[in-house]
């Protein structure tokens, strides 16, 4: 007898149910005998793919990754193929610090400068999933990335009522997180909420370093020891929102900000030797920076037109970004013996502003239903201001290295005003590919850059450079069947200096002397990448072997004058790094998840005009095993850590490290609307610890750093309403991602 099979889906149980088709009934009631019949059910489990790979993407489903109720973004990056956190929570994307962040496809300037700070204190509940964007195109590909890291906010597709959720977290360390959630409709607009506080406690934020520098010149060794502390507030906020004026015409536009203000201070003791051991003079040194400040806002607005083509819309943006950071910072130093410093104390105080306006026209248009053209222009206007002052409380004596920094300089001689700006003009075409089984895009992108930089003081010399950038990209997807693909990208990419590597107003301390560089240009990197996919319904493999290389590249340098070290930068990194990135999700069992991120690659950075180079292999790795107890528990278990030794700049290298940690985690109430997790990091060990190595150039020795290791925190997240609302988001929007040294200089 012919049975109708009826297929029932739900999200990982497929349920098949057999019943008897109508026409079979009638058969059965001419002959006066009643047949009703139900096949036994037959249930099929599989696993929820967390892991999708598209031509230009590579993303990771934190909704559907149970410890996401309770934990950070910052937390959930570690799961993230092409994505590591190192021990400081730096976070590196396809092996590299330049990368941007997007918010729902959106570029967001505040989040991508303070990233670290941000994601530490974001739930991951509010995420529905990361994405890798591994291939921009030729819309973004200049723009200084060679990766995007895109997260998505929880969505859905209706609207019926409003949705939320509230998270508090609270740690042995003293460290309160909070934050709340909302969206809501109002009409035809719909409107989402987003505010979260993190605080850094004095207990959280020890920390001590040890550092030493042997000057090859003098063969002296100096020496310094301290321990510091960084209190502080965290503020963020996101609002989006989006209009639909018709079936063919939206509106959307978002704010979002950043917002801390610390209290660093702490102590140092200094000392300097000569070649033999006998010690030649020392001195302490205490530091405090009283309510150092940083903001960073930006505002968006997109307008876009769908035509009665499928697929065909015209979007039109603009952008405003802000960012303001004022540094001031006092030294008091006592207890000299044996040298003469030249003063008593300084106090320096820096107001650098960022000021970023972007206008985009960006027209997509499929040719049929193979073929696609994405073009679009963009202009940029970028402006950056310092304000720099450094005073010295001053005395005769001369200074310790005996070279020509004079610190009895007036105000108005240590007074430096610096303003430079760039504009950028670009013009861009993609074009895409489908048949079948293959897909390929391939784009061309111009730029025009006109970078000016004057001295409103008269203080130095201005300057003006007209740049021209031609800046090709490709790639092609092989989906060789229902769980293999292959992919081929090539990318290139442009990096601009910020206002802290271009300001340069000399900071002087008793051993070290630091300088921005205005005469930065922009420079070229260019990468290729072949990415490996492989999905079952038990197993998810990626491997991505990659080499990178470009020349003239915004690098570090450092140089000794007796016994003091003298950092700026310059164009003049050469760099060459072939690296293997791989992914695994595996499931032995039903209630088993096991979860690898691996990360190997052998780097090489030099510097031609000094003749010196570091060439060295160092490995990332971040391994997790979930386990599913009964009562509904939760338990993971997971460590990461670097193996070898990582490339800083051509002079150092960074160390070994590992870290673990474990937790459990129980769902309570309605559709799990109450989640507890209590957690552990490093329970038996106190301290953590990260140290760097400098081998050569005008000095070598080490930086030996300890931060808290030892935490146990618990976190509560609550959702409320019903989660079926979205705030609408125009499908392209601007994203400018070329700067290096923002605000904040950095080694």
């Amino acid at each position: 007898m012919k049975h109708l099979i009826v297929f029932t889906f739900t999200m990982a149980t497929l349920a098949i149910h057999a019943q008897v088709p109508t026409d079979s009934l009638s058969s059965a009631h001419s002959d006066s005998i009643a047949y009703n019949t139900e096949l036994d059910e037959v249930v099929v489990k599989a696993q929820k793919q967390l892991i999708k790979n598209d031509i230009d993407r590579i993303g990771y489903d934190v909704e559907a990754d149970e410890e996401s109720k309770t934990q950070t973004v910052m937390e959930m990056l570690k799961k993230v193929p092409l994505v590591t956190v190192d021990s400081e929570e730096n976070i590196k994307v396809k092996g590299s610090a330049n990368f941007r962040i997007y918010r729902n496809g959106h570029p967001d300037p505040s989040l991508t400068k303070n990233a670290k700070e941000i994601l530490k204190a974001m739930p991951a509940s509010t995420v529905k999933r990361i994405e890798v964007i591994t291939d921009p195109g030729a819309r973004e590909d200049a723009e200084g990335v060679n990766a995007i890291l895109n997260i998505v906010m929880t969505d859905s597709r209706t609207m019926d009522g409003l949705t939320g959720s509230m998270t508090a977290t609270y740690n042995t360390l003293q460290h309160p997180n909070a934050n709340a959630f909302i969206t809501t409709q109002i009409g035809k607009t719909i409107l989402s909420i987003d505010y979260g506080y993190g605080g850094m406690s004095k207990r959280e934020t020890e920390n001590s370093i040890t550092a030493q520098r042997k000057f090859i010149q003098t063969g002296n060794c100096s020496t310094t020891e301290g321990i510091g502390t960084n209190k502080g507030n965290v503020h963020f906020a996101d609002i989006n929102a989006s209009y639909d004026i018709d079936s063919l015409n939206l509106l959307s536009a978002s704010f979002s900000g950043y917002f801390y203000k610390l209290n660093v201070e702490g102590t140092r003791h200094h000392s300097i030797t000569d070649a033999t051991g006998n010690t030649l003079g020392s001195y302490d040194n205490r530091y405090w920076m009283p309510g150092y400040s940083h903001h960073s806002w930006n505002g968006r607005a997109d307008y876009e037109h769908r035509t009665h083509l499928e697929g065909e819309k015209l979007t039109l943006s603009y952008m405003l970004a802000l960012t303001r950071q004022n540094t001031t910072q006092e030294d008091e130093y006592t207890n000299i013996e044996g040298m003469t410093l030249g003063y008593d104390g300084s106090l320096f105080d820096t107001n650098e502003n960022f000021t970023e306006n972007t206008f985009q026209a960006d027209w997509i248009r499929p040719i049929n239903r193979h073929n696609k053209i994405e073009t679009g222009a963009k202009y940029i206007f970028r402006d950056n201001r310092s304000r720099s002052i450094q005073t010295f409380y001053a005395n005769d004596s001369p200074t310790l290295s005996g070279d020509d920094i004079s610190p009895q300089q007036s105000d108005s001689e240590n007074l430096l005003r610096f303003n430079h700006d760039t504009q950028i003009a670009a013009l861009y075409s993609d074009y895409h590919i489908n048949y079948g089984k293959l897909s390929a895009r391939a784009g061309l992108r111009y730029e025009h850059s006109l970078m000016r930089a004057k001295y409103p003081d008269g203080k130095g010399e201005g300057f003006k450079r007209h740049l021209n950038d031609w800046v090709p990209q490709a790639s092609v997807k092989l989906q060789i069947d229902d769980a293999q693909s292959l992919k081929l990208n090539y990318t290139t990419s442009i990096s601009r200096p910020g206002i802290a590597y271009l300001n340069p107003k000399t900071v002087v301390a008793p051993e070290t002397v630091d300088r921005g560089n205005p005469e930065l240009v922009s420079s070229r990197q260019q990468s290729m990448q072949l990415i490996y996919m492989l999905i079952k319904p038990r197993l998810t493999l990626q491997l991505l072997p990659s080499y990178l290389w470009g020349n003239g590249g915004i690098g570090y340098v450092q140089y000794a004058v007796g016994n003091i070290a003298y950092h700026t930068y310059a164009n003049i990194e050469r760099k060459r790094k072939f690296g293997v990135e791989s992914y695994v999700q595996w499931k032995p069992f039903d209630k088993t998840t096991i979860i690898g991120n691996y990360y190997i690659r052998k780097e090489q950075l030099s510097n031609h005009d000094l003749g010196i180079e570091q060439s060295l292999w160092a490995a990332n790795f971040y391994s997790m095993i979930t386990q599913t107890l009964p009562l509904k528990i939760s338990m993971s278990v997971g460590c990461y850590g670097q193996i070898g030794h990582e490339v800083e700049d051509v002079y150092s290298y960074s160390r070994p490290w590992f870290r673990y940690y474990a937790s459990l985690q129980r769902s309570f109430l309605k559709d799990d609307r109450l989640t507890v997790r209590l957690s552990t990091n490093m329970p038996f060990n106190k301290y953590s610890h990260y140290s760097t190595r400098t081998t050569q150039g005008d000095y070598t020795g080490f930086n030996d750093y300890t931060n808290r290791g030892q935490m146990f925190q618990a976190s509560v997240t609550f959702r409320f309403g019903r989660l079926k609302a979205s705030v609408k988001k125009t499908d392209t929007t601007i994203d400018n991602n070329d700067v290096v040294g923002g605000i904040t200089r950095g080694k």
